[in-house]
């Protein structure tokens, strides 16, 4: 099958800086390119997987480290995890070895929870260790530019993946040196559908002389069972081991350099993927279990043997033309089945949105066989258009369920609740994310939750989970892909079984102290309530907790005592135990409810106070959190390097673009390739130029107002898309968006929101911000318009376009963009100091040739249009000679809606 790429048309400041178009293999949802800035500057993979070297001696038996051509050897690459009644410490540790004669970047990239706190990093360089604290941020940063480490770096940065974050450090290493790095985090599991789930990112980039996953569960309440899915592929079956005994229970997976391979002869590793290990506990009573250790008390809350509570519940759809496509046949598909399992005894509305609001029903109804198939139909013909009038939206969900409620309508043990899809920001109405929440919250009853799902790569989903934890539910991202329905139903399955409401925690007045919960108000089958705190030394040996609730037909009393005496005699005897996994969890817990309740602090003076409990929490007990930096030193502290909690990468100021610019996101060789083209204002680029499909798409080159440093600035001023067989052609300036169609012709104002749909071709414009173009639902196109200043003396407004992987073009297809979807193959090798420090070389074999490339950033504006996001990729000199097929000039074409000739 022809492997699909991600190539980013992108202008450039210097030759080095900033960008703005992509191809990614993110499946029609136009995910974020790889956001790898690190204290202002991006390191690249380290898990490269381009060509190796194979041994020709036995791997197992040379005792020989498995180097690339690059002379890179991993040595070790070891995770040890301890589950202590769910609460997880993970180590992460990777040998590394330059065997190469000449100086080399060395990357330490891992993945880790979005949830967890990193507490320690080491990294010892040729017997030197460098070993990290924790700091108020601003004082770490004083310290960290006193002293900065030459040639080494450190950051969290936010991940592509749902969960995910990563952490990376990156060293200039000089030939035949060895280092070392050694990360900790800690996390507590959630349960969800029944079960705990721990999630190891494995992702070694290249094959390991030694490669081992070693996890150890510990749960005094006792397993239940222990299983490994097989998520790695089959390629890995049978090699994991498992041990289980009453309460704890041993999992190991170390697979031999030869298993590792992808295949007997491949000199690249098929380790690539999350190694998922799920598990459950005993739960003999339906109080729960409360264990005491070392002055701190957990209770875990878990019954599954109640039935559901009905619940009344309102859908509300994002039915904008962003949704047109894919997304809305996915959307679509998933609400079919929710609505198809919804109880008897449930209710039920949908209310669907764009720039108007609708609702199926004025009021909620009963979930009857016939209500649902007539929900099911009313959504199967819905047609995206227009905008996003989220606020309106929400309000109507809202005041449809305080109506029932008023009329009687709502049975007194039923659970109330609004479920939000959408895939992008307020286009209409009001604009400001800020007086949405407090409108929702001003408006919403206090026993009615809000769950929110953000569909695809641009939608503001910090916003949507501030949303959903402000009213007491939860929020998760899906990508607007083939898995969108599926995702969906999963989510929904987590939260459509409420077993219990109103849960309330008592335990005897001065026992315990400084009690913290994880977020909860009502109870949802297969998950946990956890509270932890402190308990008086003088209540250790008696204490007790009473839970009252309103399960399906009563109120609930349970009571539940701790056995301390049986759970210290268990500890003392466990080799693997954490004599302060309490105190731990409770920290972790006490934490993450500081920020929420930061979040929802009405006056500053409050948010003031709960800051300095959140930064005091964190140094008392070293981990890094949003207050916090890592600094990373050596035994003389003169070499410095400063990790910082992930940031929105929204500092610093407008870059100025200048110069047409390409990255090509390579998949086979996880590289970003750059190259510039240098040309004339007027001058017609062709892009694409697919004959087959009938599909062109050539940019037309305007000039900055004048002249800097004896050169004129080039920037893309209209795009334009000619679809042959359709006859349809649309061009995009910077000042409107026409689509025309033989003698027929309408225009589209940057100045609105709006779509234009002509023989299955959508045309949707966000106001201000971007064009969608979408046809038959198989192929679409994104245009981001960039405003300057009108009155700057230089600059001038341009367009940037993105064009994602699922646009399946034909092997015939061509162009500046279209002659890599099928990817070249790339070797990049022998990385050393460029004239510039802070922008290595390398060599670069591509196409017969090699070329030398130079490491550096450029800015992807698709998901921040103001400041832009840092990407690490090497740059091609000479307008991309060597890299893309013959000469810049090949690609120049007469018309707007040329063909390519003769490619």
């Amino acid at each position: 099958m022809k492997q699909l790429i991600c190539v980013l048309l992108l202008f450039l400041v210097s030759e080095i800086r900033s960008f703005d178009l992509v191809i990614d293999e993110i499946p029609d949802d136009l995910e974020n390119l790889f956001d790898l800035e690190i204290n202002g500057f991006l390191s690249k993979p380290m898990a490269r997987n381009g060509r190796y070297q194979r041994s020709t001696l036995n791997d197992e038996d040379s005792g020989e480290l498995v180097a690339g051509d690059d002379k890179i050897s991993i040595y070790s690459y070891k995770v040890q995890s301890t589950i202590m009644s769910r609460l997880v410490d993970t180590m992460i540790q990777s040998k590394v070895e330059n065997k190469a004669k000449h100086a080399q970047n060395l990357v330490f990239d891992v993945q880790i929870p979005k949830g967890a706190f990193i507490h320690n990093f080491t990294m010892n360089i040729n017997g030197i260790t460098f070993t990290s604290s924790i700091r108020e941020k601003s004082a770490a940063r004083q310290q960290y530019a006193q002293a900065r480490a030459k040639g080494k770096a450190a950051g969290i940065v936010r991940s592509n993946a749902l969960d995910m974050e990563n952490f990376k450090a990156e060293l200039n290493v000089p030939g035949g040196m060895k280092v070392q790095f050694e990360i900790h985090y800690q996390e507590v599991m959630r349960r969800k559908l029944g079960s705990y789930e721990y999630v190891i990112p494995l992702q070694p980039g290249r094959l390991a002389k030694h490669l081992e996953v070693d996890v150890r569960i510990i749960e005094p309440q006792g397993l239940r069972y222990v299983h490994v899915p097989n998520s790695l592929g089959d390629h890995f079956a049978g090699i994991t081991t498992i041990t289980k005994g009453e309460k704890k229970a041993h999992v190991s997976f170390k697979p031999t350099v030869a298993q590792q391979r992808k295949c007997p002869t491949c000199s690249t590793t098929a380790v690539d993927g999350n190694f998922v290990v799920m598990y459950d506990v005993h739960r003999e009573t339906k109080a729960g279990e409360l264990e005491i250790f070392n002055g701190y008390f957990i209770h875990y809350f878990a019954p599954d043997n109640l039935d559901p509570l009905p619940k009344n519940i309102l859908f509300v759809i994002d039915v904008s033309g962003s949704m047109w496509g894919l997304k809305m046949k996915q959307t679509v598909e998933a609400m079919k089945t929710i609505l198809g399992d919804l109880r008897s005894d449930d209710h039920f509305s949908v209310v669907d949105f764009n720039h108007n609001v609708r609702t199926w029903r004025d009021d909620l109804v009963a979930a009857t066989a016939r209500q649902k198939e007539d929900a099911k139909k009313y959504i199967q013909e819905i047609h995206p258009n227009g905008g996003t009038n989220i606020n309106e939206a929400l309000l109507r969900a809202i005041f449809i369920l305080k109506e029932a409620s008023n009329m009687g309508m709502l049975d007194p043990n039923s659970v109330s609740m609004i479920i939000l899809v959408s895939d992008g920001d307020p286009t209409v109405g009001e604009l400001k994310l800020t007086k949405i929440q407090k409108n929702v919250k001003q408006n919403i009853p206090e026993d009615v939750s809000l769950f929110s799902l953000g569909i695809g790569f641009d939608v503001d989903y910090d916003f949507l989970d501030r949303l959903a934890h402000e009213n007491h539910g939860m929020a998760q991202r899906i990508f607007g892909n083939q898995e969108t329905s599926s995702q969906m139903k999963k989510f929904y399955n987590q939260v459509s079984t409420p077993l219990l409401k109103k849960v309330e925690f008592n335990y005897p007045q001065g026992s315990v102290s400084d009690v913290t919960q994880n977020s909860f108000d009502n109870y949802f089958g297969g998950s946990e309530i956890v509270v932890a705190g402190k308990v008086d030394a003088n209540n250790v040996q008696h204490l007790q907790s009473i839970i009252t609730a309103t399960s399906s037909n009563a109120e609930l009393v349970l009571e539940t005592l701790a056995d301390v005496e049986g759970l210290d005699d268990f500890l003392k005897k466990e080799p693997h135990a954490d004599p302060k996994f309490t105190e731990k969890l409770w920290a972790y817990l006490t934490i993450n409810q500081l920020l929420a309740e930061r979040n929802l602090a009405p006056t500053a003076a409050l948010k003031r106070n709960i800051t300095r409990s959140i930064l005091q929490m964190s140094l008392d007990h070293h981990i890094v959190t949003p207050f916090t930096a890592m600094l990373i030193e050596n035994p003389e502290r003169n070499e410095r390097m400063l990790a910082d909690s992930p940031q929105d990468q929204k500092t610093g100021c407008c870059p100025v673009d200048n110069d047409p610019h390409f990255i090509i996101h390579l998949l086979k060789s996880q590289e970003n390739i750059c190259f510039n083209i240098d040309s004339e204002p007027g001058k017609i680029l062709n892009l694409v130029s697919d004959p087959d499909s009938g599909i062109v798409v050539n940019g037309q080159l305007i000039g900055a107002k004048k002249h800097e440093n004896k050169k004129l600035s080039t920037y893309f001023g209209k795009i334009g898309f000619y679809f042959k067989n359709k006859g349809l052609k649309v061009e995009i300036s910077t000042e409107m968006i026409t689509l025309k169609d033989g003698s027929y012709s309408t225009a589209l104002s940057w100045s609105d929101t709006g779509s234009i749909i002509r023989k299955r071709l959508l045309v949707s414009v966000k106001k201000d911000r971007s064009v969608t173009i979408t046809m038959d639902t198989e192929m679409s196109f994104m245009v981001l318009l960039h405003r300057v200043w009108k009155n700057h003396p230089v600059n001038v407004d341009f367009l940037g376009i993105y064009i994602p992987p699922t646009n399946r073009f034909s092997p015939s297809a061509h162009g500046l963009i279209g002659q890599f979807m099928s990817e070249p193959e790339v070797h990049i090798y022998n990385e050393r100091p460029g004239q510039d420090p802070e922008k290595p070389e390398a060599t670069m074999e591509v196409k017969g040739h090699k070329l030398t490339v130079t490491s550096g950033l450029q800015k992807d504006y698709r998901t921040d249009q103001v400041f832009g996001t840092n990407v690490h990729c090497w740059f091609v000199h000479n307008s991309g000679k060597g890299f893309i097929d013959g000469h810049y000039k090949d690609y120049l074409v007469p018309h707007l809606y040329s063909f390519l000739k003769n490619p």
